[in-house]
């Protein structure tokens, strides 16, 4: 089988070649983050948009990079949800079309899903059951992925996903979008000892999160400070530090209370490297083996829809010539391939 993947959920249009027997053959992205930069966050419409002009281009750039044509083509995937609906309709559209011309299956993918099997791409002998840790913009959620469409929420934000919090304090610190990278340069100058923010949630049992009290702690630190460069480093640092450790205590928590051995960290957020080096902390205290795609596949990419549609496309594909896009698709409604 020769997968085609597309992503355009958000702000990153990804396009990558997965073949059964060779692996990875071809994928190229292109970021956003420039065209939204100065309105401090996404433009949906400037979004679509963009989606737009760019998909075709890079579908025939990874076909060039993958030394293969659309003839070789036995499948297409597609980011059917969640995520912004008139990108996720821009993708739908050309992986559909394409599908239908070239008298292929394709499969719409579910984005999250996408995000939790990224690890096993570059490194299959993961199986199932594992414990997963989704952490992006959208998304906080421990899930005990039992098989492939098959997921339990065991915990997930009440609140602000873990990377929403870092890009709401990053503007509060006047720093430039996107947040989570910003926070994570800054917070290296910070001092380790000038504050201490809260863990939230930390306290009681369960595994669910909350990230809206401690954004509000940073800010109102942020008002008490003199709001020079140094008072930004330290606070970047204590944010930095209380969100990622709270992910640590849950990690531990849930680690134990499933007693299952691997744990895989995907989404935008699991390429910070604080979050790495804390829970190679958790490698070497608890029974529990950790997983991270590589950097270039932590953010929205289309290898990780390549490769869910290779699994998918082997027992299921979309008959239909319509298609649809989902802004909300809780990771809980998708069922395993028949």
């Amino acid at each position: 089988m020769r997968i085609l993947g597309i992503e355009s959920s958000c702000d990153e249009t990804g396009i990558a070649i997965y073949d059964s027997d060779e692996g990875l053959i071809g994928h190229q992205l292109f970021s956003q983050i420039d065209i939204h930069r100065e309105y401090g966050g996404v433009v949906p419409e400037l979004a679509s948009r963009d989606h737009i002009n760019r998909a075709i281009p890079l579908i025939r750039k990874t076909l060039k990079q993958a030394n293969c044509d659309l003839s070789t083509i036995t499948g297409v995937a597609y980011t059917s949800g969640p995520g912004l609906a008139g990108a996720l309709l821009t993708g739908a559209a050309i992986g559909r079309t394409l599908a239908w011309t070239l008298k292929i299956p394709s499969i719409p993918i579910h984005h999250m899903e996408g995000h939790l099997l990224a690890p096993l791409l570059e490194n299959p002998t993961i199986q199932f059951p594992f414990l997963a840790l989704l952490v992006s913009g959208g998304h906080t959620q421990l899930i005990a992925a039992k098989q492939l469409g098959s997921y339990e929420i065991l915990g997930e934000s009440l609140d602000d996903a873990i990377g929403e919090a870092f890009d709401k304090t990053a503007k509060m610190l006047e720093l430039p979008y996107p947040g989570g990278p910003e926070i994570e340069k800054l917070a290296k100058k910070g001092n380790v000892n000038q504050y201490r923010f809260p863990r939230p949630m930390t306290d009681r049992p369960g595994l669910d999160f909350s990230y809206s009290g401690l954004k509000t702690f940073a800010v109102n630190t942020y008002q008490t400070s003199d709001k020079k460069e140094q008072a930004k480093a330290d606070i970047a640092l204590a944010f930095q530090t209380a969100a990622i450790d709270t992910l640590y205590i849950k990690c531990k928590r849930a680690a134990e209370q499933t007693g299952l051995g691997h744990l895989v960290i995907a989404g935008g957020v699991s390429a910070n490297q604080y979050l790495r080096d804390r829970l190679s902390d958790l490698a070497n205290v608890s029974n529990i083996q950790i997983h991270y795609p590589s950097f270039e596949f932590c953010t929205d990419n289309g290898a990780m829809i390549a490769y869910a549609g290779y699994l998918r496309l082997q027992k299921e594909h979309n008959k239909s010539l319509s298609f649809s896009a989902r802004a909300r698709w809780p990771l809980t409604e998708l069922d395993p391939p028949i």
